[in-house]
C-alpha cells in the first residue's frame, strides 16, 4: 500500500501544474492533502475520482484558506471530520478515515508565522492534538498520522538552524513538543528510514531559496502500533515542483 501526503497549496493550482499525471505515474493508494484552499471541491473531485479515488474533504469555512482531505481507494469505514477543538475544525484542519485494519489522519497545523496571536493558537493545537493523537492511538490499531506540521524536529531537519533558532517552526517549545509526540510512540518514518541532513520539504519563494536546497522538513508520515518491517520505502519526492511544499511518499505492508 502507498500513502502520500502532500501539501498542495492550492488544489486547483497544483492540477494546473501536472498533479493529476504526477498521481497517474505514482499510483498512491491513499492521497492525504493539506491547503487545499477551496471550498467548492464538487470542481475538482472528478479528476479524483477518475483516477479511482473516493474523495473525503474538508474545507475550512474560510474561503481559500486552508483544509484537508483524504483521497483513497481503499474502502473506507468511517470518516471523521475535526477533532472536537472549534478553532482548528472552523479551519479545516484534522480528517480521520477508519478502515478494517487502520486508522489515518490528514492534519495541517498551524503556522505561527503571522505573530504572537497566531503562534499562541499553534500552542494551543499542539496540546489538543497530542491529546487526540493520543486517544486514536490508544485504539490499537495501526495508526498513520500524515501532514504538514509546520515544525522542523532536530537540526538536521532545517537549512540554517542557528538563524532560525528563534523563528516559529524551530522554537524550542515546538520542537520539544515533537520530541514528546514521538517517545510517544509515534514513529517518524522519514528519520526512521533516513539518517543525514539536507532532506527538505519546504522552501521559501524568496531568493531561489529551492534551487539552492535551502528548505525544511516540516511535512511527516507517522506511524504507531505498527512493526517496524511494516515501514518500507519513504521517500521525499523533492523534484515534484507543484507548490512551495513537495509531496512524502510511504510504502506501508501490514
Amino acid at each position: 500500500m502507498k500513502v502520500i501526503t502532500f501539501n498542495v497549496n492550492g488544489i486547483r493550482s497544483a492540477l494546473n501544474k501536472g498533479l493529476r499525471e504526477w498521481l497517474i505515474r505514482e499510483n498512491p493508494d491513499i492521497l492525504c492533502l493539506q491547503e487545499i484552499k477551496l471550498a467548492e471541491t464538487e470542481l475538482v473531485e472528478p479528476v479524483f475520482t477518475d483516477l479511482g479515488f473516493h474523495c473525503y474533504w474538508y474545507p475550512a469555512v474560510k474561503r481559500g484558506y486552508s483544509g484537508v482531505a483524504i483521497l483513497s481507494k481503499i474502502t473506507v469505514n468511517q470518516i471523521v471530520k475535526g477533532s472536537g477543538h472549534e478553532l482548528s475544525d472552523a479551519e479545516g484542519r484534522v480528517i480521520l478515515a477508519r478502515y478494517d485494519r487502520f486508522q489515518l489522519v490528514s492534519a495541517y497545523f498551524p503556522s505561527g508565522t503571522m505573530g504572537d496571536v497566531r503562534q499562541e493558537v499553534k500552542y494551543r493545537f499542539l496540546d489538543d492534538f497530542y491529546t487526540y493523537a493520543a486517544s486514536l492511538k490508544e485504539e490499537g490499531l495501526p495508526l498513520l498520522i500524515c501532514g504538514d506540521v509546520n515544525i522542523c524536529h532536530t537540526e538536521i531537519d532545517i537549512h540554517n538552524p542557528r538563524s532560525n533558532a528563534n523563528t516559529s517552526g524551530f522554537l524550542p517549545a515546538e520542537r520539544a513538543w515533537m520530541g514528546k509526540f514521538i517517545d510517544t510512540g509515534f514513529v517518524d518514518t522519514f528519520r526512521y528510514k533516513v539518517k543525514d541532513p539536507h532532506h527538505y520539504t519546504w522552501w521559501s519563494y524568496r531568493a531561489g531559496a529551492r534551487g539552492k536546497n535551502l528548505g525544511w522538513r516540516i511535512d511527516y508520515i507517522f506511524a504507531a502500533n505498527m512493526e517496524p518491517d511494516a515501514l518500507q520505502n519513504v521517500q521525499i519526492h523533492a523534484d515534484v515542483v507543484m507548490s512551495d511544499h513537495c509531496p512524502v511518499s510511504l510504502d506501508l505492508n501490514l
